[in-house]
């Protein structure tokens, strides 16, 4: 495919992390030609959040791969309903929930566990509506929940510059999935504890995603970022 013709391809980061994770899958996109665009999430509530990633896309020429890693997954199936100039939605170790569903009953689909609900900080953000806050996860177990297969230098660094989310991102009901449309692409992590691998499994499968599997922790574009790379080269057509 030429690469005038090839779209546009824009990463999406999820919570607990920014854009800078999705660095080696962004260059070997580039080196193929890709136009990337790694926007910041505001992690600030699904509806917040979708909302600023869709004025984002409809800014574009041309055709549009979103790719959402973790909570970012969701931020796309809500940002693509109606956006159309968004060819393919792919999914990295990612929520991508149905209409009217939380992260929190995306995370027991499939009858896994995950420690996630009890290692995270809350602190507080300024204008948080009652009750909510920010949350981070423990230091003394993020190597183990969100990148147990980087070096354990790499993953303290993540640790300490990892951006908290609205912790009312949990609860909030996603609205009308775009993967009802548009076709949708997924790679599972074998190894994550951070979405069960179950639930990732049965959310590619109700999405009708095309799926693979890889042996990875929940930060597979980082740890597995060839394996990241061929499956959005292939939701692309290139």
């Amino acid at each position: 495919m030429a690469a005038s013709a090839l779209p546009t391809v824009v990463l999406v980061h999820g919570a607990f992390a920014d854009a800078s994770g999705w660095q080696a899958v962004a260059d070997g996109l580039r080196q193929r030609g890709y136009q990337v665009l790694a926007p910041a999430n505001p992690l600030r509530g699904v509806a917040a959040d979708a909302g600023y990633l869709r004025d984002f896309v409809s800014t574009l020429e041309g055709d549009v791969v979103l790719v959402g890693h973790s909570y970012g997954g969701c931020v796309i199936t809500n940002a693509s309903t109606g956006a159309p100039n968004v060819r393919a939605l792919v999914y990295i170790a990612a929520f991508a929930p149905d209409e009217g569903e939380t992260l929190l009953e995306s995370i027991a689909l499939g009858g896994g566990k995950t420690e996630l609900g009890e290692r995270l900080v809350r602190r507080p953000y300024p204008g948080a509506p009652d009750g909510d806050a920010d949350g981070y996860l423990d230091l003394a177990y993020f190597h183990e929940l969100f990148c147990a297969d980087l070096d354990a230098d790499v993953a303290a660094f993540m640790g300490v510059a990892q951006r908290g989310f609205a912790l009312s991102c949990l609860a909030a009901p996603s609205g009308v999935p775009g993967w009802r449309a548009i076709p949708s692409w997924y790679l599972v992590a074998a190894d994550d504890a951070t979405i069960p691998p179950e639930a990732e499994r049965a959310m590619a499968k109700r999405a009708g995603a095309h799926t693979v599997e890889v042996t990875a922790s929940h930060v597979a574009m980082i740890s597995k970022p060839a394996e990241t790379i061929e499956l959005i080269v292939a939701a692309t057509g290139g």
